[in-house]
């Protein structure tokens, strides 16, 4: 692969790592943000949850935006908006700033993260291609589950504000790669039809979802908000449907689900991001919550996971090839299985038997999300391709958004009954 290949995958992995991180990056920083603004955490929640609303929401629409009008200059506009977003949440003085912030954020982030792949797609030879979505993809999970122990240390000695400020410079180095590298005029565009019904009940279909599954446990599964959420994603979603079959330049290509190859990794996509966000919620919440640790101790504590994937991603890169990709998602599934089996029957007085659970699913999530990457795209070129892609990238918010939904369900639950029981055991 030629040097201006390399980092050309290097300044889009720039814009994909920002984005991933700052879904996770904020949350064990709210202790801090809630001591400094002096509110109640509650006001805080929506600083969370608007950057995966938000960003689930807009990547497709965006996205196909950024095919119809040109990428190179979309994706710069989409690194801006970021940056301005992060520097509004880290001035933030009060919630509803931070809450702006990391609203305009996410949209930065719909834009830079579908665009980043389809870049990729676009500049990198077919000889080279499936290496690059593969570090791409690779370059999501270890951003996501990095975000915690970053935003701890981050926290700890250079302050809250930081976690959102750490973003600027790196959106400097991802313009400059941008523009000594991609061009910004005469560049390919797709000549179609924005498709503006399809996009409308697509971005209302997503955000209800997203909304109602965030909002569930503070409003009630059963209360008439979530139920009134519920019937309007799924009217909204059936217009969609029909929208789509009957316009000549559609938001998302359906015939990309009739791939049985795409629909397993969609659903697979899904999964693991589920079983990957759900112990990024749990562990940290244990860890404070439960245990007193600090929020530094903390994201130490869950750093195993993060440097599992860190190490293992890169030689999932060298063996699928060999194997295939379907034996090594296999595998990557029977580890975090196998891990979230420890974690269900430890003493958690033993840190080395939680450590044990958190080295087994960061080698199983690290050994999947690679090759999914490449399963989903291998038997799409051109304009099927950017779209598998962006598709993939609204599944794996959707499987974020249901984690969070289900786990802090679960530790809102059980979080008051497991602090008595450990000064029990005291």
């Amino acid at each position: 692969m030629k040097i201006k290949q390399i980092l050309l995958i290097l300044t889009m992995c720039i814009g994909t790592f920002l984005c991933m991180l700052d879904t996770t990056v904020m949350n064990i920083a709210l202790p801090a943000i809630q001591s400094s603004m002096n509110v109640p955490l509650t006001s805080l929640s929506w600083a969370l949850n608007i950057y995966t609303i938000t960003f689930a929401a807009l990547t497709i629409p965006l996205s196909r935006l950024a095919d119809i009008w040109g990428r190179n200059k979309i994706y710069l506009v989409g690194l801006l908006i970021f940056a301005s977003g992060s520097f509004v949440s880290g001035i933030a003085n009060v919630p509803t700033v931070l809450i702006i912030g990391r609203g305009i954020q996410s949209i930065g982030a719909a834009i830079v993260f579908p665009t980043s792949m389809t870049i990729a797609i676009d500049t990198i030879d077919q000889k080279h291609r499936s290496k690059a979505l593969l570090t791409i993809g690779l370059t999501q999970g270890l951003a996501a589950t990095l975000g915690p122990t970053i935003g701890g240390v981050v926290t700890q000695f250079m302050g809250w504000r930081w976690v959102f400020y750490i973003n600027l410079p790196l959106v400097v180095l991802a313009i400059v790669g941008v523009i000594l590298q991609l061009p910004l005029s005469h560049e390919k565009k797709i000549d179609a039809k924005i498709d503006v019904g399809g996009m409308i009940s697509l971005m209302v279909t997503l955000f209800s979802l997203a909304l109602g599954l965030t909002q569930g446990n503070d409003w009630g599964w059963m209360n008439y908000r979530i139920i009134s959420l519920t019937l309007i994603t799924i009217v909204s979603f059936i217009i969609f449907i029909i929208i789509e079959k009957r316009v000549t330049d559609p938001m998302i290509r359906l015939d990309l689900f009739k791939n049985r190859q795409f629909s397993g990794s969609a659903l697979t996509v899904v999964l693991a991001g589920l079983l990957l966000v759900a112990v990024m919620v749990i562990m940290p919440t244990f860890f404070t919550q439960v245990q007193g640790k600090t929020e530094l101790i903390a994201a130490l504590l869950i750093t195993p996971a993060s440097l599992m994937i860190f190490l293992v991603s890169p030689i999932t890169g060298i063996i699928v090839e060999k194997f295939g990709p379907r034996l090594i998602i296999f595998i990557g599934f029977l580890s975090m299985s196998m891990g979230y089996a420890v974690l269900g029957s430890v003493n958690s007085e033993y840190y080395w038997q939680i450590l044990l659970g958190l080295i087994l699913i960061g080698f199983g999530y690290g050994t999947v999300i690679g090759p999914i990457t490449v399963l989903a795209a291998s038997d799409f070129k051109g304009e099927k391709l950017s779209a598998s892609q962006s598709v993939m990238g609204v599944l794996r918010q959707i499987g974020n958004i249901i984690a969070v939904a289900i786990f802090v369900s679960m530790l809102t639950t059980n979080v008051s009954k497991a602090k008595e029981n450990a000064w029990t055991d005291a």
